[in-house]
């Protein structure tokens, strides 16, 4: 529960705790606090027990950490019935991204090429490649963009 409190802030906590309360006071608002909190766990459980009561046996292995979205969909896309796992150890990114990059630069891959499907060679390239490293080159004074005072 306070798991990210360090020694330092427990240190603080408990000096202000004596210089609010006192020396003499102390133990009995410790138990109060931890009464408190137990009563809380015991109403809180149950709660719980209740609701599965309510909810019958269909729902017998229900658990209320599942209502957090992130443990819910943790626990279902973990499971061996969707088959994720194979899913994901079949895709190969690297080979993924060959392929786009072969598209983008117009070759033909192994895949396309057995499929009978290339770009060819794009206009204005060389060899078919496109440079995409390239900076488009800076106008000269004389070949700047239109002007259209109306329009600002």
């Amino acid at each position: 529960m306070f798991n990210d409190i360090g020694p330092l802030e427990l240190a603080t906590i408990v000096v202000l705790a004596v210089l609010v309360f006192g020396p003499d006071k102390l133990p009995k608002v410790i138990q109060d606090v931890m009464r408190t909190i137990r009563k809380i766990r015991e109403f809180s459980e149950s709660a719980k027990a209740d609701i599965r009561q309510e909810l019958g046996p269909e729902f017998k292995d229900f658990e209320f950490e599942d209502l957090n979205p992130k443990n819910f969909v943790r626990k279902h896309l973990d499971s061996e019935e969707l088959g994720l796992k194979e899913i994901r150890n079949g895709f190969d990114l690297k080979k993924e991204m060959a392929e786009v990059t072969d598209a983008v630069h117009g070759r033909e891959s192994d895949s396309s090429s057995s499929a009978g499907t290339g770009s060819g060679s794009g206009s204005g390239t060389t060899g078919g490649r496109l440079d995409m490293s390239k900076k488009p080159e800076d106008p000269g004074k004389d070949d700047r963009p239109p002007f259209d005072a109306d329009a600002t």
